[in-house]
């Protein structure tokens, strides 16, 4: 099997998307990696985030420090196969949040937890404690922070941790790991969005039928209609995607 920098990729608006099936990147390429404490980052990237890459140049910069930039939001799907280079399939991040804590429990690996409320961070970690309790909680934080924070990047440091799931949103989260990725000697990062709402129950996931049929977004917005600009820009996203096609 390839390396990670030798596997395939499709650009999309000059951003790089792993293309290749979740089973074979967690067998093949992130469980040796844990296994062997190679140092990564994790980017899961929607049309929001590539939409936001292109105002915001240090964002962009950021997110293309990582090892691995994967498809999460049917809208690059359906770009990628506007582009006639299809993707395997989309790997939403908090399916390969889910994985990883079952891996990280089953192997003995340390994980931290940035973001969020501290009353929502404090319940997900009671929550996943119930869930998986042979998992190593290595420590947590609230994500009210500052990106010159050099105190909590300390305290993580400390820790120990194999696994870092950074909930500040983006492009905050992925700022700060493509800033003190360096400080660490190890452990796998990965920006995780609003994950631990779900987790501690703050928030619920769509149902699966929705999932199942890529409509994880429509039923957000049903949920929330303060996302129609968020929505809005998945579709201008499409638009500049067929766009470049045409041009």
């Amino acid at each position: 099997m390839p390396s990670i920098h030798e596997a395939k990729h499709v650009t999309i608006m000059d951003i790089p998307f792993i293309n290749i099936n979740r089973e074979d990147l967690i067998s093949f390429h992130i469980h040796p990696d844990l296994l062997y404490e190679n140092k990564r980052f994790m980017v899961t990237a929607n049309p929001e985030i590539v939409m936001h890459a292109r105002e915001d140049a240090e964002y962009k910069n950021a997110i293309k420090k990582a090892d691995y930039i994967i498809p999460d939001g049917a809208g690059i799907i359906l770009a990628s196969k506007i582009k006639r280079q299809p993707i395997h399939e989309r790997i939403p991040g908090i399916e390969m949040m889910i994985h990883l804590l079952e891996y990280a429990e089953k192997m003995g690996l340390r994980c931290f937890f940035l973001g969020a409320k501290d009353t929502v961070v404090r319940k997900m970690t009671k929550n996943l404690q119930e869930k998986y309790p042979n998992l190593e909680i290595a420590g947590y934080h609230h994500g009210y922070i500052s990106l010159d924070d050099q105190e909590i990047v300390n305290k993580i440091k400390k820790t120990r941790p194999d696994l870092i799931f950074v909930a500040l949103g983006f492009p905050k989260q992925e700022k700060w790991i493509a800033r003190y990725y360096e400080d660490f000697d190890k452990g796998f990062f990965m920006g995780v969005g609003g994950s631990f709402d779900i987790f501690s129950g703050e928030a619920k996931r769509a149902p699966e039928s929705w999932i199942r049929f890529n409509l994880e977004w429509l039923y957000r917005l049903l949920k929330q209609p303060f996302r129609w600009k968020r929505i809005l820009k998945v579709f201008q996203f499409i638009l500049l995607v067929l766009a470049r096609k045409k041009g």
